[in-house]
């Protein structure tokens, strides 16, 4: 089957674009949602917006708190097997279809730690908590006769690619960024191979660069001064700073966007598809935050699908 081309579609939408732009004209009267992390920050801005568009909206969080009316909250822990299958298991009870899958839930930065298993706990968190949830609402999706699916990566995947040799950082030294980005890199990836393994029945896949957010609890492991120092504290989208509603537009293009109907398993930014950045461009986009654009580790297929083996042993 043909693949999406990792190009720009000129989408008429741009960094200082906001969720509330995106969505308007479209309705999701009927539709099925379910938002990772919706309680908070960007993923519950998606979820207003969504709501707003008249989806159906379920929160899969890790504690209960009320949001707006016609938005159920479940608990749900990433980093807790038993937790997702739980989850999962309640929603396929329901019999419902499910149209929207944001997984947007994650962390950053984080010390050091495993799960019960022995994976670090940002590539346990972001990559195969999402990845098993996915897998146990896949019945669901495909019952959709038309799904999407959103996996927030970030453009933090430049700081690492998955290290297949030692995902879990027990022969080197570990690193809070580079485990952040070999688990944002993973996200990327893994829209990638779900694209290819679900467009026969219908479900597509996007990964999702938000920009730079510094309103939301993902920086709570990181270095107050430091955030004041790179002047994170300021909004301007041209180079990624950008506030919550704006955080949240490219996961909600993507989610809804008719740009992208048959379209998938690419790599978004700045609510259109990003080009993938050549070796010529590299250093330089490195070291911007407002340059556009995907390493080509994040988006390569034999990298998906070798990624897709491991999670699901």
């Amino acid at each position: 089957m043909t693949t999406t081309a990792q190009q720009p579609l000129a989408s008429g939408f741009g960094p200082a674009s906001t969720a509330d732009d995106v969505i308007k004209g479209i309705d999701l009267t009927g539709k099925v949602a379910i938002v990772t992390g919706g309680a908070s920050g960007i993923g519950r801005e998606t979820v207003r917006v969504l709501r707003g568009a008249g989806a159906e909206v379920i929160v899969a969080a890790r504690t209960r708190i009320a949001l707006q009316d016609g938005v159920e909250v479940e608990p749900v822990d990433l980093a807790d097997p038993a937790s997702i299958d739980a989850f999962a298991t309640r929603f396929a009870d329901r019999g419902r279809p499910l149209h929207l899958l944001v997984n947007n839930a994650g962390v950053m930065a984080t010390p050091l730690a495993r799960d019960a298993r022995g994976y670090e706990s940002q590539f346990a968190t972001n990559h195969l908590g999402h990845f098993r949830l996915t897998a146990r609402l896949w019945p669901a999706l495909g019952a959709a006769g038309g799904a999407r699916v959103v996996a927030l990566s970030s453009r933090g995947h430049r700081f690492s690619p998955v290290v297949f040799d030692d995902l879990n950082f027990e022969r080197r030294a570990y690193d809070p960024f580079l485990a952040y980005g070999q688990s944002k890199t993973a996200n990327a990836l893994f829209a990638v191979e779900l694209d290819r393994r679900g467009r026969a029945d219908g479900v597509r896949a996007f990964a999702v660069h938000p920009g730079r957010i510094m309103d939301t609890g993902l920086i709570r492991h990181l270095d107050p001064a430091a955030i004041r120092a790179a002047g994170a504290s300021l909004l301007d989208p041209e180079q990624q700073l950008k506030s919550v509603e704006q955080g949240a537009a490219t996961s909600v293009w993507c989610a809804t966007s008719p740009l992208l109907d048959g379209s998938g398993g690419v790599y978004c930014e700045n609510c259109d598809i990003s080009p993938v950045v050549t070796a010529d461009g590299e250093a330089a986009w490195r070291a911007s935050s407002g340059i556009p654009g995907v390493l080509p580790y994040a988006v390569d297929a034999a990298a998906a699908a070798r990624l897709w083996e491991i999670s699901a042993g």
